[in-house]
């Protein structure tokens, strides 16, 4: 595998909603994550977005987006519809064919524009689930009451999550929640209550890859990627046991983890999945999870998993750790799973 690695990272600030467009949105952190290493856009080989049209009411809203690139030279790109961890992903497998040296990465999310928790609905298994047209929340409630009832939480768990992830969006100016937890008195869908679940919002993130000598050149302190992959499982939530994620630990595995980084980056829209990726991971006893928050104070849907990317090689950038998990999840109740390892070198 060639040595690729993160050299450069830009978000927005995650708003409840957004005061101008797709274009806008993008355009603001490509030119800020350029800008950080003097790149211009004809500097980057290749070029890979993640969003989601259902987000934005219309067919190829993508297509716009890419005007935020500049209009000149024209981007070698691609996209996925998916948050922009899977697209950072291809961008990582696109380099390691050895004629190009650099990527950027970006995506954008403008969940204000509809009911997110019933848009996400399309997501669901169309026969059996779909029909029954539950929402994020209440399958989210589902998974923690499966918790509750096995025995492997407690709602005083859930509780210590959401006030460790709060706590340390405190210093976070991106995060759209800077406040101490409130207390547990406004239930959403039993046993979560609205400190439990993620602050829907707007934003973008980019991330700039870039191989070998060219990103020792770029970066003084490159998040040098050992390993990264993602896996999926069934639709059917029948059929899984909600109280586990072994598509995270076997994507944690084969991305070469090995049970001790200094800090890890999870998306967990829900507080209790933060708990089940702790047990999937081997618990990250050593590890300081989500210092920057996490999902819990900022979730610009279709960008949160990108982020997480970005503020774990962020850490190794600045010198704040050696070594960095960073986590990204799909779907309903952590059905697809991401996991990068990074590391300095």
């Amino acid at each position: 595998m060639a040595d690729i690695a993160i050299v450069g990272f830009a978000q927005t600030p995650t708003r409840p909603q957004s005061q101008g467009d797709e274009v806008e949105l993008v355009q603001a952190v490509v030119s800020q994550a350029r800008d950080q290493l003097g790149l211009r856009q004809d500097d980057i080989g290749f070029t890979c977005s993640g969003s989601s049209d259902f987000l934005s009411g219309r067919p190829f809203s993508f297509v716009s987006a890419v005007d935020g690139l500049g209009a000149w030279p024209p981007a070698r790109e691609s996209h996925v519809e998916m948050d922009g961890a899977w697209a950072l992903f291809e961008a990582w497998v696109r380099l390691q064919h050895g004629d190009l040296d650099t990527a950027l990465v970006y995506a954008f999310g403008q969940s204000s524009l509809g009911a997110i928790e019933k848009i996400l609905t399309a997501q669901l298994e169309p026969y059996t689930t779909a029909p029954l047209t539950p929402d994020a929340n209440a399958l989210a409630g589902l998974q923690a009451q499966a918790l509750l009832l096995a025995k492997d939480a407690t709602e005083a768990d859930f509780a210590k999550v959401v006030s460790r992830n709060r706590r340390a969006g405190l210093d976070n100016p991106h995060a759209q929640l800077r406040s101490p937890a409130p207390a547990r008195n406004q239930p959403v869908a039993s046993p979560l209550d609205a400190s439990d679940c993620p602050p829907v919002g707007d934003g973008a993130a980019c991330v700039i890859l870039a191989r070998g000598d060219r990103a020792r050149a770029l970066c003084e302190r490159p998040a040098w990627i050992r390993g990264m992959d993602h896996r999926i499982e069934t639709h059917h939530l029948g059929q899984r046991n909600l109280c586990q994620s072994p598509s995270t630990a076997a994507a944690a595995q084969s991305a070469g983890f090995d049970g001790h980084v200094d800090v890890a980056e999870l998306h967990a829209p829900y507080s209790p999945q933060e708990l089940i990726l702790r047990r999937a991971l081997g618990g990250l006893e050593t590890a300081n999870v989500n210092p920057s928050g996490g999902a819990l104070c900022a979730n610009p849907v279709m960008v949160t998993g990108l982020i997480r990317l970005g503020e774990a090689a962020q850490a190794i950038i600045d010198g704040r750790a050696t070594t960095a998990l960073a986590h990204a999840t799909s779907g309903p109740c952590l059905q697809h799973n991401l996991v990068a390892v990074l590391e300095a070198r």
